[in-house]
Formats: C-alpha cells, sequence, structure tokens
C-alpha cells in the first residue's frame, strides 16, 4: 500500500476508517526523516502489511495530528489500532517499525 501524506484536516478521518494505522512524524529540515523514508516506504508495500494503513505526518505543519502521538523527537513511528493509540517512540530504526507493526496485527 501507498504511503498517504495525512494532515489535520484528514488524519481522524483516517484513524476512524481504518483498523490498523502506522504513522511516521517527520519534518522537511529532519535528516534521519529523510533517510529513514525508503524503508518506512518499503515496508508498507509488503504484502504481509496490506491491511495495514501508512500515513506520513509533517509534526510541524500538523500540530492536532502531532499531539494525538504525543510526539516528542523525529521522527517518531506510533501505531493507532481503531483510532487509539498503542505504542509510539522517536525512531528511524527499521526492526523498531516492524516491532509496531506486530502490536497491531
Amino acid at each position: 500500500m501507498a504511503v498517504i501524506t495525512s494532515t489535520d484536516t484528514d488524519f481522524f478521518n483516517h484513524l476512524g476508517n481504518n483498523d490498523k494505522v502506522v504513522v511516521k512524524y517527520y519534518a522537511d529540515w529532519c535528516g534521519s526523516c529523510r533517510l529513514f523514508a525508503p524503508k518506512y516506504k518499503r515496508v508498507s508495500n509488503e504484502e504481509e502489511n496490506e491491511n495495514v494503513v501508512f500515513l506520513e505526518v509533517d509534526a510541524e505543519k500538523n500540530p492536532e495530528a502531532r499531539k494525538k502521538a504525543n510526539v516528542d523527537n523525529l521522527p517518531y513511528l506510533a501505531v493507532f489500532e481503531k483510532g487509539e493509540l498503542v505504542d509510539g517512540s522517536p525512531s528511524s530504526k527499521e526492526e523498531y517499525l516492524r516491532s509496531l507493526i506486530e502490536k497491531i496485527k
């Protein structure tokens, strides 16, 4: 599944309309965020993740989406199940992303 760029305008709709959502919070100036982007996209396209929605949110431009996951550093990864935050933490590690996905499978 393609990574969907989300904003405060549609973020809560994505959470409400999808049972399993992974969110990558980033900022344009964040080097680690840019380096992590291809890994995030690759994981989102894996067949075993076809029932998971992958969002990316510019944390600087979308304060309401950022507050929903208590983002305090970037990049920040979070998983939501049925609209509720399950877990999240600052990370740019593919292994951590995979461990988050396992929590909502």
